[in-house]
């Protein structure tokens, strides 16, 4: 088969595209015909070398990926060949045309659902749904406000916010992004390189503020957030890529809170509760995850290159 190899941390071009042998199955795994990975953002900082835990070298990139079951390992009763599957986590890596998973990291795929959008479900929109939900304590009735409400996370935020009845608003930096968040279900969006963003986006409250921040570049936005937020607010930090100063009073005089995330601290019963809605979702159609842009399998260190770029737009999906 053919997998992305990387022998080396670096830049997008270290992941080389090789001819590798099949892939064994063991007890309580199952191997999986990809059509479709999920590329996200923190595998651009493993490649790099740039995140707490890195794998031994080489490895195939990738945790995503959506497919169907091919052959099952001793011990897995309830997955037969043939079955759609998603994963969150592999064995044997995503930017492959087979990956071997775990039992416990595969989820059913509903049928009316495309294997891209498959793709979108392990770290984006569980990402979203933990956000919005667990950690951010969602409820109808309440105001979000999704910072980068066009990307892979944001644009599934937008949907399962509006679904579960909150007010939603959204940011996006071009036109084509905010005209696809109002698409989307978002009751409101604004172009967050405008410097008057915020204030646009706190009138649309009527100065209330709002109840939910989902925060995907918190070393930016992340002071001007704890401005819009309403008594007892919420800000969720789902991305960073820095350092920020903040003023503790905005959150002293509002009785509010930021708390951060990061999808693999979730536990399985949070996991096993996320992608049942997730599934539910999907299957009402109430999500239907935006795919951005799809690339082969060889222009892996291209798709590296735009997952990073400002303005990007939906989620990113290798196609062997």
């Amino acid at each position: 088969m053919r997998a992305i190899r990387v022998y080396e941390f670096g830049e997008p071009d270290v992941m080389r595209l090789e001819a590798v042998d099949d892939l064994e199955v063991g007890p309580g795994e199952a191997r999986v015909r990809v059509f479709a990975a999920g590329v996200n953002p923190v595998e651009t900082y493993i490649r790099a070398g740039h995140y707490g835990t890195l794998p031994a070298l080489p490895f195939t990139p990738g945790t995503d990926v959506a497919g169907v079951v091919e052959a099952v390992g001793k011990g897995v009763a309830d997955l037969a060949v043939g079955d759609r599957v998603y994963s969150f986590g592999t064995v044997s890596g995503a930017y492959a045309e087979h990956a071997v998973c775990r039992r416990e990291q595969l989820y059913r795929l509903p049928s009316v659902a495309s294997f891209d959008e498959g793709a979108a479900l392990g770290v984006a929109a569980a990402t979203a749904w933990r956000a919005l939900f667990q950690k951010g304590a969602a409820r109808a009735g309440q105001r979000v406000l999704v910072q980068g409400a066009s990307g892979g996370v944001g644009s599934t935020c937008v949907q399962l916010a509006r679904a579960a009845g909150l007010g939603v608003v959204g940011t996006a930096g071009t036109a084509e992004g905010l005209e696809r968040v109002r698409a989307l279900g978002a009751h409101a969006a604004f172009d967050h390189r405008d410097p008057a963003c915020l204030e646009a986006a706190m009138s649309h409250t009527g100065g209330r503020g709002f109840d939910l921040v989902i925060e995907m570049l918190a070393n930016v936005n992340l002071a001007r957030d704890l401005e819009v937020l309403a008594p007892g607010g919420r800000v969720v930090v789902v991305g960073s890529r820095g350092r920020v100063e903040i003023e503790p009073r905005q959150l002293m005089t509002r009785d509010a809170s930021v708390v951060g995330m990061v999808l693999f601290n979730a536990s399985p019963a949070d996991l096993a509760e996320v992608h049942a809605g997730l599934f539910a979702s999907l299957e009402a159609r109430t999500l239907v995850p935006l795919i951005g842009r799809r690339f082969g399998l060889e222009q892996a260190a291209e798709a590296h290159r735009a997952v990073m770029r400002p303005g990007a737009m939906g989620k990113i999906v290798l196609v062997p």
